[in-house]
């Protein structure tokens, strides 16, 4: 029988998969950027299942406080990371890194 726990688990796993994979594939950095946010809510998810894997007892409140902090610093990042996004387009053009500088 397979519990909630184990589903959330699965999810936020599947989760983070997804979002690697968008991080591989795509060129393009806005998409890079949703794809490793994508990635840190697979991981918030799985520490929040983790932290209710004893039946009968209080969850435990460390994975839920990593994970409100882990929100506050994703936030932050993906605030700088735009705003290098939006460099990178003032000064290229374009929103995708080159493999060699222009000519």
């Amino acid at each position: 029988m397979i519990n909630t726990i184990f589903l959330y688990a699965l999810a936020g796993v599947g989760l983070f998969s997804l979002g690697l994979y968008a991080l591989i594939v795509h060129a393009h950095l806005l998409r890079k950027i949703l794809a490793i946010n994508i990635m840190g809510s697979g991981v918030f998810l799985v520490l929040v299942s983790l932290a209710d894997r004893t039946q009968g007892i209080a969850p435990d409140p460390v994975p839920h406080a990593m994970v409100i902090t882990g929100i506050v610093v994703a936030v932050s990042a993906t605030a700088l990371a735009l705003t290098l996004m939006l460099r990178v387009r003032s000064e290229t053009g374009q929103a995708e890194l080159l493999e060699e500088p222009p000519k």
